[in-house]
């Protein structure tokens, strides 16, 4: 504890619900372990900014209901720059941060690493909806997201088997289909598109439609990550195809808004404390992670070439059940 008097925490890049849990976590246990701690807003453009304030546990009280983040986020051109970072770790020196946590994906943890290389002792936390951060099993919001899409799920499916339509819907994941593969499972989804595989929409679509209607199904669903993209598109080919009115719908922002879950502001909580315990135990330049459904910590560059990938068993579930 000597070598570290005050502790930094900022959120960084897309926000997720969980992350004010997490916020109030290592606040509160920063403070209880006698660090003072100093919250940055709108991410590494408010360290940039020395856009900075001493926080208090009054800081962080009722936050842990509300989605978003209280400190806000951003991001910034000038701090993917050598300049910026050299000017960020500056500011650092400025407000006396010995230590900064991060609660972001993989871009702020690289951030956070070009920090660390210049002295700053760093922690990084999982926070994005996506889940695609190679060395953790599960990020901060993503359980929020899938009950967020859950909801939209079963809605559209009521109207849907009013009006005997095919609704394609459109989630989040870019480059990775966690969200949608998850939601294709719980939602009963007769195809599920993902960025990791190559799509054949006969194969992929328009096959399993026409199997379900001929098994006297009446409405149908189609989950699509947006790295697939082209939701109306695709809608509008499987009605030219099938003759099934279909409507596309794009859930978008929506998904990383609303009330997190227990489920996130629990995990969300212990990551928070467990970043704390490991400044307080002369450990950083660590990266906190879900393994083997405990939670664990990876040396900053060893987690940031890890690879992760779609268990090929949930999309045999998913294609079964599809059935």
């Amino acid at each position: 504890m000597a070598e570290i008097k005050t502790i930094g925490v900022l959120t960084s890049g897309g926000d997720a619900p969980g992350m004010n849990p997490a916020i109030r976590a290592v606040v509160r246990s920063a403070l209880y372990y006698g660090f003072r701690v100093m919250g940055i807003k709108k991410g590494y453009e408010g360290l940039l900014k020395g856009d900075i304030e001493e926080m208090s546990l009054r800081s962080v009280g009722d936050i842990i209901h509300r989605g978003g983040t209280m400190l806000q986020t951003a991001r910034s051109k000038e701090f993917n720059t050598e300049e910026g970072v050299k000017k960020a770790m500056a500011m650092a020196n400025v407000f006396g941060i010995d230590a900064l946590v991060v609660i972001g994906g993989d871009g702020s943890y690289r951030g956070a690493r070009d920090l660390a290389n210049m002295g700053l002792k760093i922690i990084g936390l999982p926070g994005t909806i996506d889940n695609d951060i190679s060395c953790s099993e599960y990020t901060i919001g993503f359980d929020t997201a899938l009950n967020t899409v859950q909801d939209a799920i079963d809605k559209i499916r009521d109207t849907a088997y009013s009006h005997e339509r095919c609704s394609v819907l459109e989630v989040m994941g870019r480059h990775a289909g966690y969200i949608a593969i998850n939601v294709g499972i719980s939602g009963g989804a007769e195809a599920v598109l993902l960025p990791e595989e190559e799509l054949n929409i006969n194969r992929d679509i328009i096959k399993p439609i026409i199997e379900g209607r001929n098994r006297g199904k009446k409405h149908y669903l189609v989950i699509i990550a947006e790295g697939v993209g082209g939701a109306l598109e695709i809608a509008q080919q499987i009605e030219e195809q099938t003759g099934i009115k279909s409507r596309a719908t794009i859930l978008g922002h929506i998904q990383r808004g609303g009330s997190p879950t227990a489920y996130d502001r629990v995990m969300a909580s212990k990551m928070g404390h467990y970043a704390v315990e490991l400044l307080k135990d002369g450990k950083y330049n660590r990266i906190v992670a879900v393994t083997n459904g405990k939670l664990a910590d990876y040396e900053v560059n060893e987690a940031l070439d890890m690879k992760k990938s779609i268990d090929p068993k949930m999309l045999e579930i998913s294609k079964i059940l599809a059935l």
